[in-house]
């Protein structure tokens, strides 16, 4: 008898390790590659909803981990004492989950870069064809099509394929792109009992693995901004903690800017996730001229003409606001003015679909 057939769901089959390895990953991220203090969390878990059996406890797991790569035992020159760590397979396969979390499964593709509405010899065939001029590649002429009309202006008995009878199939240029992620580090990323780092670190970790694994040939940089800016490697934001800044979103701008102009592609762009207050500025003197009270007019105009100034770069800000304070937002709304941005005012369950979403458009823009 055909039909459909339901049975009770079951999720997908996974193997104790698989199982455990997947919370190990999460507590390592929001205890900034702690392993020790990752392991203690996954003992209480355990305690409290039985993630492991007598046939696989979490010593087996971790010595797993161990033999698979994962972990390496370290000594401690201070005082002898050993200690675990993290190695370079276990950050991929972080950045790996993040991109699942934040984006979905998604396919890699082939090697490429970002489309643009400029035709001409190029990547990528487009269905648009045009007669053949000089100049045009070889390469790109329709065979079938310009025989079909050496027929059509010729006849079938008399074969005489002509100049006028070539055409060539346009094909579509591919821009480069050229990121910089800026995180604010401040402390208020972690204030009012919510953790705002720990989703900012897996939507980095997320975009990077997206852009390696299918915009090869663009490029990402990252810079964490506190009372200072300073530029971090992607091996770093799984360690990534909040410190005890202010917001320094000027500096954070200056760097972001600074590495932009080295990268020859045409295409570059900045990404800023913050809470939204700027609250510091760095002084020609070393020193540092902060105001936590409010928005300091002296700091809001700094930001402000550095949005401008980014603005005549033609480098687009989007910032991704994840405070819901209307003062704050009201900032973030007249600095994308300045810059004629963009602005998401997210929640931070929502941040990774935004950033996706804007990197996947912006790969559209016209080459200038």
């Amino acid at each position: 008898m055909r039909g459909i057939r339901f049975s009770e769901f079951t999720g997908k089959n996974q193997t104790p390790f698989e199982k455990l390895f997947g919370i190990f990953k999460e507590l390592l991220l929001h205890t900034s590659g702690d392993v020790d203090e990752s392991i203690e969390w996954l003992r209480e878990l355990d305690k409290e909803y039985n993630l492991t059996t007598a046939e696989y406890t979490i010593d087996d797991f971790l010595e797993d981990l161990k033999k698979k790569g994962f972990l390496r035992e370290e000594i401690d020159n201070g005082d002898g004492e050993g200690g675990l760590s993290i190695t370079a397979k276990t950050e991929r396969s972080i950045r790996k989950s993040a991109l699942e979390q934040v984006f979905g499964k998604l396919k890699k593709g082939q090697q490429g870069n970002h489309q643009t509405n400029k035709t001409g010899p190029g990547d990528e065939s487009s269905s648009n064809l045009k007669p053949f001029q000089f100049g045009d590649s070889l390469n790109q002429i329709d065979m079938n099509q310009s025989i079909k009309n050496a027929y059509a202006n010729n006849g079938i008995d008399n074969l005489d394929l002509r100049h006028d009878d070539l055409v060539v199939r346009e094909e579509f240029h591919k821009a480069q792109l050229s990121t910089v992620l800026m995180i604010d580090i401040s402390h208020s990323m972690i204030l009012y009992g919510e953790d705002r780092i720990t989703p900012a670190k897996r939507v980095a970790l997320a975009l990077a693995e997206f852009i390696k694994s299918k915009y090869p040939k663009d490029t990402l940089d990252i810079i964490v901004f506190g009372n200072d800016a300073w530029q971090i490697e992607l091996e770093e934001v799984p360690y990534l903690k909040v410190g005890p800044y202010h917001t320094n979103t000027v500096a954070g701008l200056d760097l972001a800017m600074d590495l932009l102009r080295r990268k020859k592609n045409s295409n570059k762009q900045i990404f800023m996730i913050t809470d939204g207050k700027p609250s510091c500025l760095h002084e020609p003197d070393g020193s540092y001229y902060k105001n936590s009270f409010g928005l300091d007019d002296v700091i809001v105009n700094k930001c402000y003409n550095r949005a401008a100034a980014c603005r005549r770069a033609n480098i687009p800000i989007t910032t991704f606001m994840i405070a819901q304070d209307p003062y704050l937002q009201q900032f973030i709304q007249n600095f994308t003015q300045a810059n004629k941005g963009k602005a998401f005012y997210t929640g931070l369950k929502g941040l990774g679909e935004f950033i996706f979403q804007d990197y996947e458009n912006n790969r559209k823009r016209t080459i200038r």
